[in-house]
């Protein structure tokens, strides 16, 4: 295998035989750089854990390493797959997630912590469903797109018949229960079909009928309510409910504009819960700061654009499945990204939603990288299609690169 850089526009070219792979180096960068930073404070925040629950200060640290390679190994595979490849399959996928879903319900398959049965042990890998199928459902989608852009277009019924779909995935996540992944999976849902020029009047009427249907489902759940009534008032009871949020502003009060410095967080040490996965942004904002923070967020934004401009790249080569891909790719990380950041900060109520990239845990990195290859995927093969032509055609779709 060769790799060579062939122009500004092309960006890096992966060449084996005949076949080649266009990377995107400003996604690659950023991905790479919240890897390596995520890998870094998972470390930061999980050797004091990781010398209590077995007696090795980098349990955690080891295990994320090789959470990462298999992230990477999962990528490399979703990318060698044409894009043609997931749009054909998508529907058999769809009804796989839902066979996960089911799967995870049944006792003794599922596994359950604190109280949520999420997990599938698989090869001894903990995988979360819902990451799954978060994948699977954007894929789905930008299938139906394609096929039915003109009933998205023209009827209420093109907008209805995926989220009906889907809203029995939502059922099946609510009773593992999670509310957050079917918050995220709906958005993204929505969001996908007004970008594919879903009518405005529609939209709002379905985006007003799925926010009722939220609220409805927190006010009729006990401790969902009782999330968002501590997250409204987290020092009214700063012990019990409001624990989590309470410690995460200390954390950040604490960071201020550069931090305590990396390793010196006071908060980790079993006061903030899940330190080294939820609440990971809350350890970079006490060690590294504003500045620290700042920084998260600077990557993530440059992943959002990179997703959206390859998404419209592909749209004006008429590549329809593939810009529908990166623009709901684009939506999810963005979504996701911000739920977990939002939490963290008291912005939003407490989801049990990882840090894309950064937080520790084997599925969701190995999700999270199959997501980033298929976004690298679709790059690819718009540019591959206009790398050959007349030399005028070249330069004005260089141009648009």
């Amino acid at each position: 295998m060769k790799a060579r850089v062939a122009g500004r526009s092309r960006g890096l070219v992966l060449q084996w035989g005949p076949s080649r792979f266009y990377l995107d180096t400003v996604l690659l960068g950023a991905s790479m750089a919240l890897l390596l930073f995520g890998y870094i404070m998972v470390a930061s925040a999980s050797l004091h854990l990781g010398e209590k629950l077995a007696d090795d200060s980098f349990y955690f640290p080891k295990h994320q390493l090789v959470h990462i390679g298999m992230g990477l190994f999962t990528a490399l595979l979703a990318a060698s797959r044409p894009l043609e490849f997931w749009e054909k399959n998508a529907r058999h996928l769809l009804l796989f997630g839902m066979f996960m879903l089911v799967l995870v319900l049944i006792p003794g398959l599922g596994k359950t912590v604190n109280g949520s049965a999420r997990w599938l042990s698989i090869a001894g890998v903990r995988i979360q469903v819902s990451e799954v199928f978060k994948l699977i459902a954007t894929i789905y989608m930008a299938s139906f797109i394609t096929r039915r852009l003109d009933l998205v277009r023209g009827s209420v019924f093109g907008m209805l018949l995926p989220l009906g779909l889907l809203s029995v995935a939502a059922v099946l996540l609510l009773l593992e229960p999670d509310f957050g992944a079917t918050a995220v999976i709906m958005a993204t849902a929505l969001g996908m079909l007004f970008l594919a020029g879903a009518r405005l009047w529609q939209f709002g009427i379905l985006l007003g009928v799925v926010g009722s249907a939220g609220a409805v489902l927190i006010y009729s759940s006990s401790y969902r309510l009782k999330r968002v009534l501590s997250f409204i008032d987290p020092w009214a009871d700063p012990l019990n409910t409001g624990f989590q949020l309470t410690q995460a502003l200390i954390a950040f009060g604490r960071g201020e504009w550069v931090g305590v410095g990396l390793g010196s967080s006071v908060q980790k040490l079993f006061y903030l819960p899940e330190a080294h996965t939820d609440f990971l942004f809350s350890v970079v904002g006490e060690e590294l700061g504003l500045m620290g923070a700042c920084a998260v967020i600077f990557l993530f934004s440059v992943i959002v654009w990179r997703a959206f401009v390859i998404g419209q790249l592909a749209e004006r080569a008429g590549h329809r499945f593939g810009s529908y891909l990166a623009y709901g790719l684009g939506i999810w990380f963005g979504l996701q990204a911000f739920i977990n950041m939002g939490v963290n900060m008291g912005l939003l109520p407490t989801k049990g939603l990882t840090l894309p990239l950064m937080s520790y845990g084997g599925g969701s990195m190995m999700v999270m990288c199959s997501a980033l290859a298929l976004l690298f995927r679709v790059r690819s093969e718009v540019v591959d299609g206009h790398a050959v032509g007349a030399p005028r055609e070249r330069a004005v779709w260089q141009r648009a690169l």
